[in-house]
């Protein structure tokens, strides 16, 4: 091969690899380098929750169990998947525009000519059979074809990563909705005891009052605690039946009757704290900027194509077969036939349409950035405030126990001496009803401990592994 012949297939092998897209280079995470204070001392752990798998982190069988219907049955994670196998197909389709088409075709033709137009007395009539292969190739010596086959590749990534997201945030919904079930379900119970209670005060009252010894103001009194008793009892029903009519929505289908058995509330143990690294390292694991990275990158590849647009286009079209005039003859004899078109198209005029198109795309993409940029910052306020919360709700926890503590004592004591004649029912009405609200507010902060935890499961990208 001489020099000339050697330079041409260098040149061509370096065209065949060379687009006009920008390079890309991943935009600074505009977060702060390290998290809040407060949340730094929430904890630290070497796990990454998108490590973790979902059945690691939620070991209730019976969540497990709602979780996986939920998975399979839910109509939006459902559509989410049928749109990631849709822009698969884009990208195959595009992805093709880099090989030869190729398609074969074969024709029978008969034709009679008038004996007005035709060089023989009476006409004639001609008979052709051909058979022939059409190729056609577009040599993308600029990239065009290459960038929007990246464009397509980057769109399809961005939808499976959309699918991971809206995954994550069914796991999350689907543990959220159980976890507050079986908080309204202990909550129930609470009432429940405080009923029992109530109860037999009023009961004891009412011997009391027959007996001439109580008032009828103390009976009035411990009646009207047994009826709000009941009212928040009620409440409570009204709750867990509405949480229960959630789950259909959200697992796709009735509940099955053969359903494990769960964990009861107050066992329910989730994994909660700091991870280690810088925050953009761990943020980068969520599919959502995962996904808009993706996005990012499409438009990048965006502009590479338009900038394409800019430059000549070059089209190799040709055929080859057979042609004859009878069936026989097809495949036999001097019947091959060939054609060879190259086409070069540049573009002369169009008004700016070209140029204005890439300007376009170089918007498109600082709008990706921006978007990008927000996602990041989005993600750093969920783990910031999810890990806030924790740090807090440890507080309040230890805070609320030791208020339960005092509050029981005060109760048993006004209740004491009560009976004993000492103190008036106002005393013991007034404990109960402080003693109840700060069990209920225990249990609050319990459940608010719980679905902060998957709260920060969800926000550091956990949930999406299956």
């Amino acid at each position: 091969m001489n020099r000339r012949s050697t330079s041409i297939a260098v040149l061509g092998a370096f065209l065949a690899g060379c687009t006009l897209s920008p390079h890309y280079e991943r935009p600074a995470a505009p977060v702060a380098p390290s998290w809040p204070d407060r949340a730094a001392r929430s904890g630290a752990t070497n796990t990454v929750p998108a490590d973790i798998d979902w059945r690691d982190f939620f070991d209730d069988p019976r969540l497990q169990t709602l979780i996986g219907l939920a998975l399979e049955n839910n109509r939006d994670l459902r559509i989410a998947a049928l749109r990631v196998e849709q822009s698969r197909a884009q990208y195959r389709i595009q992805r093709a525009a880099l090989l030869p088409g190729l398609s074969g075709a074969a024709s029978g033709t008969r034709q009679k000519s008038s004996g007005s137009v035709s060089v023989f007395d009476g006409g004639s009539i001609t008979t052709t059979y051909d058979v022939h292969v059409n190729a056609a190739y577009e040599v993308d010596l600029f990239g065009r074809v290459r960038s929007l086959k990246t464009e397509a590749l980057e769109k399809y990534l961005a939808t499976e990563e959309a699918r991971r997201s809206l995954q994550i945030a069914l796991v999350s919904e689907v543990a959220s909705q159980y976890l507050t079930l079986l908080q309204y379900r202990e909550a129930k119970a609470i009432g429940q005891q405080t009923l029992d209670t109530v109860q037999s005060s009023y009961d004891l009252n009412k011997r009391s009052f027959e007996a001439g010894v109580a008032s009828e103001l103390d009976l009035q009194t411990s009646r009207a605690q047994v009826q709000t008793a009941r009212v928040n009892i009620a409440n409570y029903a009204q709750l867990l039946a509405q949480s229960e009519n959630a789950f259909v929505t959200l697992i796709g289908s009735p509940l099955p009757d053969d359903l494990p058995p769960g964990q009861p509330f107050r066992q329910q143990h989730l994994l909660a704290g700091l991870p280690s690294g810088m925050p953009s390292e761990v943020l980068q694991r969520r599919p959502d900027i995962l996904a808009a990275e993706h996005a990012l990158k499409a438009a990048n590849a965006d502009i590479g194509a338009a900038r394409a647009a800019l430059y000549p286009r070059i089209l190799l079209t040709g055929s080859a077969g057979t042609a004859s005039a009878t069936l026989a003859d097809l495949f036999t004899g001097p019947s091959a036939t060939w054609s060879f078109s190259p086409q070069i198209t540049i573009p002369v005029f169009d008004g700016g349409a070209t140029r204005a198109n890439v300007d376009a795309s170089k918007i498109g993409k600082r709008i990706e950035i921006a978007n990008y940029e927000k996602a990041i910052q989005g993600a750093f306020r969920e783990v910031a405030d999810a890990l806030a919360v924790h740090s807090i709700l440890d507080e309040k926890l230890q805070a609320q126990e030791l208020l339960l503590m005092a509050q029981q004592k005060r109760f048993d004591l006004a209740s004491a001496r009560y009976r004993q004649g000492v103190d008036s029912y106002l005393d013991v009405l007034l404990a109960q009803q402080d003693l109840y609200a700060a069990r209920q507010t225990l249990l609050q902060f319990q459940g608010a401990r719980l679905l902060n935890a998957v709260a920060l499961y969800r926000s550091l990208g956990g949930g999406w592994k299956s």
